[in-house]
């Protein structure tokens, strides 16, 4: 794992836009650039790459000087790779074509990636001898990551790559990008406005709204902060947490979760093997509250928690509860009546009735 960071402060405008953006991004794993439309996330990675210059500010990758004052790399000399939202291919050359233009720019030095693995962990051989027209959107992008990684990038820029695909090409390209990242073990910025992108592919997320950082560190820490939800209107609120995956039950085809000590079953995920840790992600819409442990119903899952915070604005009829479940924090969203008939209060035991949840990967 690298020690090495980017380094950023930087200002840019553009018209009534105001960027302003400090971070050090560690250059290990995928880091999620998160937040809704207008927050500023492609112009952030467009400064980055180099195709925009900022106004004021410093880019640095680990003692690299990338932009600073007198000085300014232009894109195509700085070592880093760009996958944009359209594959962005030659039509006019099939797969193996662009594959191969992207070796031969990379010229000398150092090869990190070469073809063979890259074509291997994607699984483009298929692909070769097909043109960029033939092909699916969810297989233009897996061309477009291989091309960007034979350039031979210290640091990949995506910059929301799924945003035009459907459900189905996402669910395919999904494990193709979580795979190839992490065998490769190359730094990445991710850029997307959807929570399920990020909680399945993130180690830590940076938070952008109306230009500003407004939360950075590790996924679960910041998907689980109530004051992220807002950022994204399609954001569903919820928690991230991490959890050791203890067994399978094969006849009913259900896994347990060992969350600090209390137990979840859940439906047994596909290619997940017990022992290891494993990212679950639960929406605020499937947990229920109870102030006395339930009998005869049909959630097995009831956990003991304490609320630690209730969010309820005055002009919506629901209320967020934080709640402290072990050593993680689960949401429930209920209806404001309902906080007032139980009398739910900061501080008290309740038993959380969690309905559903989805398992991700292995976190890290």
């Amino acid at each position: 794992m690298s020690d090495e960071t980017l380094s950023l402060q930087l200002r840019s405008q553009r018209g009534d836009f105001r960027l302003e953006v400090e971070a050090a991004i560690p250059l290990a794993g995928i880091t999620a650039v998160f937040g809704p439309s207008g927050s500023g996330k492609t112009s952030l990675l467009r400064l980055i790459a180099g195709l925009d210059r900022p106004a004021a500010g410093r880019i640095a990758l680990g003692a690299d000087v990338w932009s600073d004052r007198g000085v300014f790399i232009p894109a195509h000399k700085r070592p880093a790779g760009l996958v944009f939202q359209d594959a962005r291919l030659f039509g006019h050359l099939t797969v193996a074509g662009n594959l191969a233009y992207a070796t031969r720019r990379a010229g000398p030095g150092e090869t990190r990636f070469d073809a063979e693995t890259i074509i291997e962990t994607l699984d483009l051989a298929p692909l070769l001898p097909r043109r960029p027209a033939s092909l699916s959107g969810g297989e233009a992008q897996r061309v477009a990551l291989a091309r960007a990684l034979l350039s031979q990038p210290r640091l990949l820029l995506l910059d929301e790559p799924m945003a035009g695909l459907d459900h189905a090409r996402k669910a395919e390209l999904l494990p193709y990008l979580d795979t190839a990242l992490r065998q490769l073990e190359i730094p990445a910025l991710y850029v997307s406005h959807s929570v399920e992108e990020v909680v399945r592919l993130a180690d830590r997320v940076l938070a952008l709204s109306q230009g500003r950082v407004v939360a950075m560190g590790p996924a679960e820490e910041v998907l689980g902060d109530l004051d992220i939800a807002p950022l994204d209107r399609e954001f569903e609120t919820g928690a991230v947490l991490a959890g050791r995956l203890v067994d399978h039950d094969e006849r009913l085809q259900l896994s347990r979760v060992d969350l600090g000590g209390q137990m979840l079953e859940l439906p047994m995920p596909a290619a997940l093997q017990p022992g290891g840790t494993v990212r679950l992600r639960i929406r605020a819409r499937d947990v229920a509250i109870a102030t006395l442990r339930p009998q005869g119903i049909s959630i097995r899952n009831v956990l003991d928690a304490r609320i630690t915070g209730i969010n309820a604005a005055d002009n919506s009829p629901y209320a967020d509860l934080l709640l402290s479940v072990g050593s993680g924090q689960l949401k429930a969203r209920l209806t404001r009546a309902s906080v007032e008939a139980l009398q739910l209060t900061p501080g008290q035991a309740v038993y959380a009735l969690v309905k559903s949840a989805s398992f991700d990967r292995s976190p890290g």
